[in-house]
């Protein structure tokens, strides 16, 4: 296995480890909240949102979604300039069009969360 394919491997294969790890602690927190929650109303001990919220379960962020939004937007953003500074080194400005391809998918989906920020309206209290 040569350094062509074993560079784009690790970092692929690295991004994808990142992304496990997180998404891995994340669910086992909420899985031993959420054990402590059943056990204690399996005991008869009353459980008010405020007990639940100091017991750590993640709690939604007004403006979560535009917050989202825009980093991917921003993250489409450096694809494109990415691609503008590879055209300026290599005097091939094909390369601009393609990260642009590429900029293209974070950027949707950063203007479909912004979107849905500004349009949907949350009625809860909390």
């Amino acid at each position: 296995m040569g350094p062509e394919i074993l560079a784009p491997f690790t970092v692929f294969g690295s991004i994808v480890l990142i992304v496990w790890i997180v998404f891995h602690f994340g669910s086992k927190n909420r899985r031993d909240v959420l054990e402590t929650v059943r056990t204690a109303a399996q005991s008869g001990t009353e459980l008010t949102p405020e007990i639940i919220r100091a017991l750590g379960m993640p709690q939604r962020k007004k403006g979560g979604d535009k917050r989202w939004g825009i980093i991917l937007l921003s993250i489409a953003a450096a694809f494109i300039a990415l691609g503008f500074s590879i055209g300026a080194v290599e005097g091939d400005m094909e390369v601009v069009g393609i990260m642009a391809g590429v900029a293209s998918f974070p950027g949707f989906v950063g203007l479909a969360l912004i979107l849905m920020g500004v349009l949907v309206r949350d009625n809860s209290d909390d």
